[in-house]
């Protein structure tokens, strides 16, 4: 019982203490903050962040068609909705597994592929942000080490990754647990590395992360700040890298601590600083969260159940799922 309520609690507390600090060491520069909002921003911030969202259908479309998964804009945009909902919800990111429930369920795709095209989508993400970063950084002062270190790091096992792909199809399968890594290989390579794919994903990873960025900025100029864009950047690559660790639901509290650290080094005050994570993590949630609800309209209630299924395996210790 213990380890079941710990699995949800003891995150959830983590992220809500962290927020609830933030806020609390700059709450009267808060209120005066709050005051001065041109809320035309924040119109734009959501409509941009929903554009976002379906350049990442798009992507998520070509990776599919790589390996012979046909799917239209709205099925692969409401696919990973519901999974990043369930991510907001079920602890570790395990929430990404719902999308190989939807892809076998809908199209009567195999585990395989469906893990596979996650990996894909999860390195592209993870190489560029990381090359956005390495970008930025040169014109970011008096940036922290680890900073560095935290962007070279993806960019080493990203080139890690792709260079085992290309390895691994020279091999032969052995065992039946080499089989399973082999043909994962393959459809990743399907997915990834053909020269229409590699020019697809890595514009639409582009587009997207820069539209990322451009909701930071939408709010970042809705409390009349002026932070320069490689600032800005630099602060959503810290950000994503960082909640990339599960360590809260969704990643709620480390990421807007990322971001209000990086907005510092430009001298933005703490309150502005927090009042800016905040929001630009709230809108993106809140975003995420009715794209959620909606899209699980649009598959059917069946969805619910496999998320709940899902939660009660990540509480339960991951017992096997039997696919």
């Amino acid at each position: 019982m213990w380890k079941k309520i710990s699995a949800v609690v003891i995150p959830t507390i983590i992220a809500v203490g962290i927020i609830a600090y933030m806020l609390y060491r700059v709450w009267d520069d808060l209120l005066i903050a709050l005051e001065h909002i041109v809320w035309g921003f924040l119109a734009v911030a959501v409509a941009i962040c929903l554009l976002a969202w379906f350049v990442r259908g798009y992507r998520y479309q070509v990776i599919l068609k790589g390996m012979e998964i046909r799917v239209g804009l709205f099925f692969s945009t409401a696919t990973i909705f519901v999974s990043q909902t369930a991510n907001l919800i079920i602890p570790a990111r395990l929430g990404d597994l719902v999308r190989v429930f939807i892809l076998k369920h809908e199209k009567g795709t195999t585990v395989s592929q469906g893990l596979s095209s996650l990996v894909v989508e999860r390195i592209f993400d993870i190489v560029t942000v990381a090359l956005i970063g390495a970008l930025a950084l040169p014109f970011v002062l008096n940036v922290p080490e680890w900073f560095t270190t935290v962007i070279i790091v993806p960019l080493v096992l990203g080139a890690v990754f792709f260079g085992v792909l290309l390895v691994s199809g020279r091999l032969a399968s052995r065992n039946k647990y080499l089989q399973i890594v082999l043909t994962m290989a393959e459809q990743m390579r399907q997915a990834s590395l053909t020269i229409r794919s590699m020019v697809l994903l890595s514009a639409s990873s582009i587009l997207t992360w820069v539209l990322d960025i451009l909701v930071c900025l939408s709010v970042v100029l809705m409390f009349g700040q002026q932070i320069p864009f490689a600032v800005i950047a630099l602060a959503i690559v810290i950000g994503n890298l960082v909640k990339a660790v599960p360590l809260t639901p969704g990643g709620v509290g480390t990421y807007e601590l990322a971001l209000a650290l990086t907005f510092s080094l430009a001298g933005v005050s703490p309150a502005e600083a927090t009042l800016i994570a905040v929001i630009d993590h709230l809108i993106k949630n809140l975003v995420t969260l009715a794209g959620g609800i909606a899209s699980i309209y649009y598959f059917g209630g069946w969805v619910l159940d496999t998320i709940r299924s899902a939660f009660n395996r990540e509480l339960e210790g991951g017992k096997k799922s039997g696919l």
